[in-house]
């Protein structure tokens, strides 16, 4: 996956260059910022591996724009795409990686995208969960901060119970063995949860109903679906171990041994 970010202040330039991105590169993820301030804060949440940038721009213009890029991000692949083409020697006084005259075209973009500066290496990107061994979760190669520790939790049981909808009376008996009453705190941890998915772009991974939440399927990366899949890698990823810290997760954990013996 490759990240993009398209920043333009003219609405149907900016839409129509993010269109002709994606039909060049399917699986790019793109960001289409209508200021610099707004492409700025978005570069403070994530690193981008090309910035298509416009030049004219009001208040700081696309040059400064990619000065302040670079400072934050210098394997950003910078390409500026404006209607004026002499701003092509101050942009490549800054080293950009190319220059496109308006209008975009997928050969122009096509051409750009194929000789970048700074070749785009396959990183561990978006949100993954590993179920084998301890339950983790990681955005971007980095562990996933919840605020309880019991929404780590209900994570790992919505995984463990592969995208079903569980209601909240099978989450109090799972995670808590006593008889109090922990509706209160389990919706606040399913808040938690959310509101922890929505602030890395991953709202849409879970499903909240009345009474009950599950995981959306195909939303989430992880190595337990891609076992029960068939895929290669998941099936190369089970050592016998499966989210050991809990110890609810026993008899997934038998089904999965089941599974290995009668495959040898």
């Amino acid at each position: 996956m490759i990240r993009v970010l398209v920043v333009d202040d003219e609405q149907v330039i900016r839409e129509g260059a993010a269109r002709v991105i994606a039909e060049c590169v399917p699986d790019a993820e793109i960001t289409a910022c209508a200021t610099p301030s707004e492409a700025l804060q978005k570069l403070e949440e994530k690193d981008f591996d090309v910035a298509f940038l416009d030049i004219e721009m009001p208040g700081m213009n696309g040059i400064e724009l990619a000065k302040r890029i670079r400072d934050a991000s210098p394997d950003t692949n910078i390409i500026f795409s404006t209607a004026y083409p002499e701003y092509a020697g101050d942009a490549f006084g800054l080293h950009a990686s190319g220059y496109i005259t308006k209008p975009l075209t997928r050969d122009k973009v096509m051409a750009e995208i194929s000789d970048l500066r700074h070749p785009v290496e396959k990183k561990d990107r978006g949100l993954r969960v590993r179920a084998f061994g301890n339950f983790e979760v990681f955005y971007d190669g980095k562990p996933l901060h919840f605020r309880y520790t019991k929404t780590k939790e209900l994570l790992a049981y919505l995984i463990d119970r592969n995208c079903a909808v569980v209601d909240i009376g099978e989450i109090r008996a799972i995670l808590w063995d006593d008889d109090e009453d922990r509706t209160s705190y389990i919706k606040q941890i399913r808040k938690d949860l959310s509101d922890t998915l929505k602030s890395i772009g991953y709202g849409d991974a879970i499903v909240i109903i009345r009474g009950g939440i599950g995981v959306v399927p195909g939303k989430i990366s992880c190595d337990y679906f891609d076992y029960l899949a068939g895929d290669s890698e998941g099936e190369a990823a089970y050592h016998g171990e499966y989210m050991q810290q809990y110890s609810w997760s026993e008899m997934t954990h038998g089904s999965l041994e089941s599974r290995e013996h009668n495959d040898r």
